[in-house]
Protein backbone atom coordinates (compact mmCIF):
# COMPACT_ATOMS: atom_id res chain seq x y z
CA UNK A 1 0.00 0.00 0.00
CA UNK A 2 1.51 3.66 -0.96
CA UNK A 3 1.98 6.49 1.34
CA UNK A 4 -0.78 8.45 -0.94
CA UNK A 5 -3.48 5.87 -0.32
CA UNK A 6 -2.78 5.46 3.23
CA UNK A 7 -2.94 9.50 3.58
CA UNK A 8 -6.28 9.49 2.16
CA UNK A 9 -7.71 6.85 4.01
CA UNK A 10 -6.82 9.02 7.49
CA UNK A 11 -8.62 12.06 5.71
CA UNK A 12 -11.71 10.20 5.57
CA UNK A 13 -11.81 9.02 9.09
CA UNK A 14 -10.50 12.16 10.43
CA UNK A 15 -13.73 13.82 8.60
CA UNK A 16 -15.92 11.21 10.04
CA UNK A 17 -14.55 11.81 13.69
CA UNK A 18 -15.27 15.63 13.22
CA UNK A 19 -18.90 15.42 11.38
CA UNK A 20 -21.87 14.65 13.97
CA UNK A 21 -24.66 12.20 13.34
CA UNK A 22 -27.27 14.62 13.56
CA UNK A 23 -25.67 16.43 10.56
CA UNK A 24 -25.65 13.35 8.59
CA UNK A 25 -29.36 12.21 9.14
CA UNK A 26 -30.60 15.76 8.71
CA UNK A 27 -28.61 15.69 5.09
CA UNK A 28 -30.31 12.19 4.16
CA UNK A 29 -33.22 13.65 4.84
CA UNK A 30 -32.61 17.74 2.73
CA UNK A 31 -35.40 17.25 -0.22
CA UNK A 32 -36.69 19.92 -1.48
CA UNK A 33 -40.53 19.28 0.22
CA UNK A 34 -38.96 20.06 3.33
CA UNK A 35 -37.08 22.85 2.20
CA UNK A 36 -40.42 24.11 0.86
CA UNK A 37 -42.46 23.45 4.20
CA UNK A 38 -39.29 25.27 6.13
CA UNK A 39 -39.65 28.61 4.16
CA UNK A 40 -41.06 31.37 5.51
CA UNK A 41 -44.50 32.83 4.89
CA UNK A 42 -42.57 35.77 3.56
CA UNK A 43 -40.50 34.21 1.50
CA UNK A 44 -42.10 32.94 -2.20
CA UNK A 45 -41.84 29.29 -2.98
CA UNK A 46 -42.03 28.60 -6.02
CA UNK A 47 -45.11 26.34 -7.79
CA UNK A 48 -43.06 23.27 -8.37
CA UNK A 49 -42.08 23.56 -4.27
CA UNK A 50 -45.62 23.53 -3.33
CA UNK A 51 -47.07 20.64 -5.65
CA UNK A 52 -44.64 18.14 -3.91
CA UNK A 53 -45.60 16.22 -0.79
CA UNK A 54 -44.44 17.32 2.50
CA UNK A 55 -44.54 14.11 4.30
CA UNK A 56 -41.43 11.53 3.36
CA UNK A 57 -41.59 7.74 3.95
CA UNK A 58 -37.96 8.67 5.37
CA UNK A 59 -39.21 10.54 8.32
CA UNK A 60 -39.12 8.22 11.34
CA UNK A 61 -42.41 7.95 13.49
CA UNK A 62 -43.11 10.16 15.98
CA UNK A 63 -43.99 8.38 19.08
CA UNK A 64 -44.96 4.82 18.29
CA UNK A 65 -45.61 4.12 22.04
CA UNK A 66 -47.99 6.39 22.70
CA UNK A 67 -50.41 4.85 19.27
CA UNK A 68 -49.44 1.42 21.21
CA UNK A 69 -50.66 2.24 24.56
CA UNK A 70 -53.79 4.25 23.13
CA UNK A 71 -54.90 0.92 21.33
CA UNK A 72 -57.92 -0.36 23.17
CA UNK A 73 -59.01 -4.04 21.36
CA UNK A 74 -62.14 -4.20 23.38
CA UNK A 75 -63.27 -1.09 22.80
CA UNK A 76 -62.88 -1.08 19.02
CA UNK A 77 -64.88 -4.85 19.31
CA UNK A 78 -67.89 -2.87 20.83
CA UNK A 79 -68.01 -0.01 18.84
CA UNK A 80 -68.27 -2.19 15.49
CA UNK A 81 -71.83 -2.14 14.33
CA UNK A 82 -71.68 -5.89 12.88
CA UNK A 83 -70.10 -8.48 14.24
CA UNK A 84 -67.40 -10.61 12.40
CA UNK A 85 -68.28 -14.10 11.53
CA UNK A 86 -67.37 -16.77 13.52
CA UNK A 87 -64.46 -18.38 12.73
CA UNK A 88 -63.92 -21.58 10.72
CA UNK A 89 -61.43 -23.16 14.17
CA UNK A 90 -63.96 -22.95 16.61
CA UNK A 91 -65.75 -25.63 15.06
CA UNK A 92 -64.02 -28.83 14.65
CA UNK A 93 -65.60 -31.43 12.20
CA UNK A 94 -66.45 -34.97 13.78
CA UNK A 95 -64.44 -37.85 12.95
CA UNK A 96 -67.40 -40.32 12.60
CA UNK A 97 -70.42 -39.41 10.61
CA UNK A 98 -72.79 -41.14 13.30
CA UNK A 99 -76.24 -40.75 10.89
CA UNK A 100 -78.79 -38.53 9.95
CA UNK A 101 -80.35 -37.88 13.42
CA UNK A 102 -77.25 -37.23 15.56
CA UNK A 103 -76.87 -33.75 17.28
CA UNK A 104 -73.39 -33.04 15.70
CA UNK A 105 -73.39 -33.06 11.80
CA UNK A 106 -70.80 -33.03 9.98
CA UNK A 107 -70.32 -29.60 7.38
CA UNK A 108 -70.68 -30.35 3.88
CA UNK A 109 -67.58 -31.09 2.10
CA UNK A 110 -67.19 -27.61 0.34
CA UNK A 111 -66.82 -26.37 3.38
CA UNK A 112 -62.96 -25.37 4.17
CA UNK A 113 -63.59 -27.18 7.89
CA UNK A 114 -64.88 -30.07 6.19
CA UNK A 115 -62.32 -33.25 6.77
CA UNK A 116 -63.48 -34.35 3.58
CA UNK A 117 -62.30 -30.72 1.95
CA UNK A 118 -60.46 -30.56 -1.52
CA UNK A 119 -59.44 -27.12 -2.37
CA UNK A 120 -59.68 -26.76 -6.08
CA UNK A 121 -59.89 -27.30 -8.99
CA UNK A 122 -57.48 -24.62 -9.96
CA UNK A 123 -57.80 -25.13 -13.66
CA UNK A 124 -59.73 -26.99 -16.23
CA UNK A 125 -58.73 -29.48 -18.81
CA UNK A 126 -58.87 -28.89 -22.03
CA UNK A 127 -62.39 -30.85 -22.75
CA UNK A 128 -63.93 -28.58 -19.72
CA UNK A 129 -62.80 -25.38 -21.03
CA UNK A 130 -64.13 -26.72 -24.67
CA UNK A 131 -67.33 -27.82 -23.47
CA UNK A 132 -68.29 -24.76 -21.74
CA UNK A 133 -66.88 -22.07 -24.28
CA UNK A 134 -68.65 -24.07 -27.27
CA UNK A 135 -70.53 -27.35 -26.99
CA UNK A 136 -72.72 -25.91 -23.78
CA UNK A 137 -73.93 -23.06 -25.48
CA UNK A 138 -74.64 -25.03 -29.24
CA UNK A 139 -76.34 -27.71 -27.36
CA UNK A 140 -79.10 -25.14 -25.57
CA UNK A 141 -79.27 -23.18 -29.01
CA UNK A 142 -79.99 -26.44 -30.92
CA UNK A 143 -82.31 -28.20 -28.41
CA UNK A 144 -84.53 -24.82 -27.47
CA UNK A 145 -87.96 -25.06 -27.75
CA UNK A 146 -90.14 -21.54 -27.52
CA UNK A 147 -92.74 -21.79 -25.34
CA UNK A 148 -94.95 -18.79 -25.30
CA UNK A 149 -96.18 -17.43 -21.97
CA UNK A 150 -99.83 -18.69 -21.00
CA UNK A 151 -99.52 -22.30 -23.11
CA UNK A 152 -101.62 -24.67 -21.72
CA UNK A 153 -99.29 -27.99 -21.33
CA UNK A 154 -101.41 -31.28 -22.53
CA UNK A 155 -101.85 -33.52 -19.52
CA UNK A 156 -100.03 -36.52 -19.28
CA UNK A 157 -101.49 -40.34 -18.46
CA UNK A 158 -100.15 -41.94 -15.10
CA UNK A 159 -97.17 -43.54 -15.68
CA UNK A 160 -98.28 -45.68 -12.91
CA UNK A 161 -101.55 -47.87 -12.55
CA UNK A 162 -103.86 -47.28 -10.00
CA UNK A 163 -105.59 -50.32 -8.02
CA UNK A 164 -109.48 -50.36 -9.16
CA UNK A 165 -110.69 -50.21 -5.52
CA UNK A 166 -112.78 -54.04 -5.41
CA UNK A 167 -110.62 -54.59 -2.12
CA UNK A 168 -110.39 -53.01 1.18
CA UNK A 169 -106.70 -54.16 0.82
CA UNK A 170 -106.00 -51.58 -2.09
CA UNK A 171 -106.80 -48.64 0.26
CA UNK A 172 -103.18 -46.60 0.99
CA UNK A 173 -101.40 -49.32 -1.30
CA UNK A 174 -99.20 -47.79 -3.87
CA UNK A 175 -99.83 -47.46 -7.35
CA UNK A 176 -98.95 -50.32 -9.45
CA UNK A 177 -95.57 -50.13 -11.91
CA UNK A 178 -96.03 -50.01 -15.97
CA UNK A 179 -97.16 -53.23 -17.73
CA UNK A 180 -94.43 -54.97 -19.41
CA UNK A 181 -91.22 -57.31 -18.66
CA UNK A 182 -89.52 -55.80 -16.15
CA UNK A 183 -92.37 -53.62 -14.80
CA UNK A 184 -89.16 -51.02 -14.92
CA UNK A 185 -90.33 -47.10 -15.30
CA UNK A 186 -88.54 -45.56 -17.43
CA UNK A 187 -86.97 -41.80 -17.00
CA UNK A 188 -89.26 -38.86 -18.44
CA UNK A 189 -87.15 -36.62 -21.65
CA UNK A 190 -86.79 -33.02 -20.37
CA UNK A 191 -86.33 -30.14 -22.43
CA UNK A 192 -82.77 -28.99 -21.91
CA UNK A 193 -82.58 -24.99 -20.71
CA UNK A 194 -79.70 -23.40 -19.02
CA UNK A 195 -80.26 -25.25 -15.74
CA UNK A 196 -79.85 -28.74 -16.94
CA UNK A 197 -77.31 -28.76 -19.73
CA UNK A 198 -76.44 -32.74 -20.41
CA UNK A 199 -72.77 -32.87 -19.31
CA UNK A 200 -70.07 -36.18 -18.08
CA UNK A 201 -70.58 -36.92 -14.24
CA UNK A 202 -68.52 -40.15 -14.20
CA UNK A 203 -66.74 -42.51 -16.43
CA UNK A 204 -67.01 -46.58 -15.23
CA UNK A 205 -64.32 -49.29 -16.78
CA UNK A 206 -65.45 -53.03 -16.17
CA UNK A 207 -63.28 -56.13 -17.34
CA UNK A 208 -64.22 -59.07 -16.83
CA UNK A 209 -61.27 -61.37 -16.99
CA UNK A 210 -61.76 -64.79 -17.73
CA UNK A 211 -58.16 -66.17 -17.68
CA UNK A 212 -58.58 -65.37 -13.92
CA UNK A 213 -60.70 -68.42 -13.41
CA UNK A 214 -57.46 -70.18 -13.81
CA UNK A 215 -54.51 -68.21 -13.66
CA UNK A 216 -54.60 -65.53 -10.69
CA UNK A 217 -51.72 -63.63 -13.07
CA UNK A 218 -54.55 -62.74 -15.51
CA UNK A 219 -56.13 -60.57 -12.60
CA UNK A 220 -53.10 -58.72 -11.40
CA UNK A 221 -52.19 -57.67 -15.29
CA UNK A 222 -55.64 -56.28 -15.72
CA UNK A 223 -55.45 -54.33 -12.73
CA UNK A 224 -51.99 -52.88 -13.02
CA UNK A 225 -52.89 -51.96 -16.80
CA UNK A 226 -56.69 -50.30 -15.99
CA UNK A 227 -54.69 -48.32 -12.74
CA UNK A 228 -52.58 -47.38 -15.93
CA UNK A 229 -55.11 -46.37 -17.70
CA UNK A 230 -57.31 -44.35 -15.91
CA UNK A 231 -55.35 -43.49 -12.73
CA UNK A 232 -57.51 -44.97 -10.33
CA UNK A 233 -57.30 -48.22 -8.04
CA UNK A 234 -59.52 -50.68 -9.57
CA UNK A 235 -62.03 -52.63 -7.43
CA UNK A 236 -62.22 -56.53 -7.25
CA UNK A 237 -65.17 -58.22 -7.95
CA UNK A 238 -66.11 -61.51 -6.14
CA UNK A 239 -68.66 -64.65 -8.21
CA UNK A 240 -72.21 -64.41 -5.84
CA UNK A 241 -72.93 -68.13 -7.44
CA UNK A 242 -71.17 -70.81 -8.47
CA UNK A 243 -71.52 -71.93 -12.37
CA UNK A 244 -70.18 -74.77 -12.88
CA UNK A 245 -70.68 -74.59 -16.90
CA UNK A 246 -68.01 -71.62 -16.74
CA UNK A 247 -66.17 -72.96 -14.24
CA UNK A 248 -66.80 -70.14 -11.83
CA UNK A 249 -66.95 -71.02 -8.34
CA UNK A 250 -68.38 -68.80 -5.18
CA UNK A 251 -66.30 -65.61 -4.38
CA UNK A 252 -64.27 -66.06 -6.72
CA UNK A 253 -62.24 -62.83 -8.36
CA UNK A 254 -63.32 -62.51 -11.75
CA UNK A 255 -63.61 -58.90 -12.85
CA UNK A 256 -62.11 -55.33 -12.18
CA UNK A 257 -64.63 -52.15 -12.05
CA UNK A 258 -62.89 -48.60 -12.01
CA UNK A 259 -65.02 -45.25 -11.44
CA UNK A 260 -63.72 -41.72 -12.47
CA UNK A 261 -65.09 -38.61 -11.52
CA UNK A 262 -64.28 -34.90 -12.29
CA UNK A 263 -60.67 -33.87 -14.28
CA UNK A 264 -60.06 -37.85 -14.44
CA UNK A 265 -63.32 -38.87 -16.15
CA UNK A 266 -63.15 -35.95 -18.88
CA UNK A 267 -59.45 -36.60 -19.26
CA UNK A 268 -60.19 -40.26 -19.78
CA UNK A 269 -62.70 -39.50 -22.36
CA UNK A 270 -60.48 -37.33 -24.27
CA UNK A 271 -57.88 -39.47 -24.37
CA UNK A 272 -60.61 -42.45 -26.14
CA UNK A 273 -61.91 -39.76 -28.65
CA UNK A 274 -58.36 -38.01 -29.38
CA UNK A 275 -55.70 -41.00 -29.13
CA UNK A 276 -57.21 -44.27 -29.41
CA UNK A 277 -60.62 -44.50 -31.24
CA UNK A 278 -58.91 -42.41 -34.60
CA UNK A 279 -56.35 -45.40 -34.58
CA UNK A 280 -58.52 -48.26 -34.76
CA UNK A 281 -58.31 -50.24 -37.96
CA UNK A 282 -61.37 -50.79 -39.17
CA UNK A 283 -64.06 -49.87 -36.90
CA UNK A 284 -67.15 -48.25 -37.45
CA UNK A 285 -67.86 -46.09 -34.29
CA UNK A 286 -70.29 -46.78 -31.40
CA UNK A 287 -73.51 -48.45 -32.08
CA UNK A 288 -76.47 -45.94 -32.39
CA UNK A 289 -78.71 -48.12 -30.74
CA UNK A 290 -76.31 -48.35 -27.04
CA UNK A 291 -77.91 -46.78 -23.89
CA UNK A 292 -80.08 -47.92 -21.46
CA UNK A 293 -82.98 -45.37 -21.84
CA UNK A 294 -81.62 -42.77 -18.99
CA UNK A 295 -78.74 -40.91 -20.67
CA UNK A 296 -75.63 -43.72 -20.11
CA UNK A 297 -73.90 -44.65 -23.36
CA UNK A 298 -71.65 -47.73 -23.41
CA UNK A 299 -69.20 -48.92 -25.74
CA UNK A 300 -66.14 -51.48 -25.09
CA UNK A 301 -62.26 -51.92 -26.34
CA UNK A 302 -61.12 -54.93 -27.56
CA UNK A 303 -57.31 -56.09 -27.19
CA UNK A 304 -56.33 -54.43 -29.83
CA UNK A 305 -58.09 -51.41 -28.68
CA UNK A 306 -56.11 -51.27 -25.16
CA UNK A 307 -53.15 -51.57 -26.42
CA UNK A 308 -53.18 -48.37 -28.16
CA UNK A 309 -53.77 -46.28 -24.72
CA UNK A 310 -50.44 -44.26 -24.49
CA UNK A 311 -49.86 -45.48 -21.04
CA UNK A 312 -49.80 -49.08 -22.20
CA UNK A 313 -48.00 -48.36 -25.39
CA UNK A 314 -45.14 -46.88 -23.58
CA UNK A 315 -44.61 -49.96 -21.08
CA UNK A 316 -45.30 -52.29 -24.04
CA UNK A 317 -43.08 -54.66 -22.36
CA UNK A 318 -44.00 -54.66 -19.01
CA UNK A 319 -47.71 -56.63 -19.81
CA UNK A 320 -47.11 -60.10 -21.00
CA UNK A 321 -49.32 -59.72 -24.62
CA UNK A 322 -51.33 -62.61 -23.85
CA UNK A 323 -52.81 -61.08 -20.75
CA UNK A 324 -53.76 -57.77 -21.90
CA UNK A 325 -57.90 -57.92 -21.46
CA UNK A 326 -60.27 -55.57 -23.30
CA UNK A 327 -62.79 -53.49 -20.86
CA UNK A 328 -66.07 -51.98 -21.76
CA UNK A 329 -66.69 -48.05 -20.78
CA UNK A 330 -69.75 -46.29 -19.62
CA UNK A 331 -70.06 -42.41 -19.98
CA UNK A 332 -72.59 -41.75 -17.43
CA UNK A 333 -73.95 -38.74 -18.25
CA UNK A 334 -76.82 -35.82 -16.68
CA UNK A 335 -79.16 -36.39 -19.85
CA UNK A 336 -82.27 -37.60 -19.16
CA UNK A 337 -82.54 -39.79 -22.38
CA UNK A 338 -80.29 -41.35 -25.06
CA UNK A 339 -80.89 -38.77 -27.60
CA UNK A 340 -79.58 -36.16 -25.55
CA UNK A 341 -76.62 -38.05 -24.27
CA UNK A 342 -75.82 -39.26 -28.02
CA UNK A 343 -75.67 -35.32 -28.94
CA UNK A 344 -73.44 -34.34 -26.02
CA UNK A 345 -70.86 -37.23 -26.72
CA UNK A 346 -71.40 -36.17 -31.18
CA UNK A 347 -70.70 -32.65 -29.93
CA UNK A 348 -67.31 -34.04 -28.22
CA UNK A 349 -66.15 -36.42 -31.30
CA UNK A 350 -67.20 -39.45 -30.47
CA UNK A 351 -68.51 -41.56 -33.67
CA UNK A 352 -72.01 -43.17 -33.58
CA UNK A 353 -73.06 -45.32 -36.89
CA UNK A 354 -76.58 -47.43 -37.45
CA UNK A 355 -79.57 -46.91 -36.63
CA UNK A 356 -80.51 -43.82 -34.13
CA UNK A 357 -82.56 -45.37 -31.34
CA UNK A 358 -84.46 -42.61 -29.43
Amino acid sequence: MSLRELSSIFYRLSRRAVRPSATISQNCRRYASTEASRASPTQEVSEDLQELESVSSYYPISNPNEDIKAYDPVKRVQGRRRQLPPSRYQFRSPRYYRGPLHPHQPPPPSDPSSRLFVPGPFSHTRLEQTYQSTIAPDLMAMTYVHTPPGTVKAEKGDRLRSWDGSSPYHKGRPKRGPRGPGEVLRVMEKDINFRNIPKIESVVVHSMVKGALDDSAHLHVAGIMLQAVTGVRPVVHRAKHSEAQFGIRISQPCSLTCTMRGNQALDFVDKCINLVMPRIKDWPGVKGTTGDGAGNISFGFNREGAILFPEVEVNYDMYPPKMIPGFHVTIRTSATSDRHARLLLTALGVPFYGKLVD
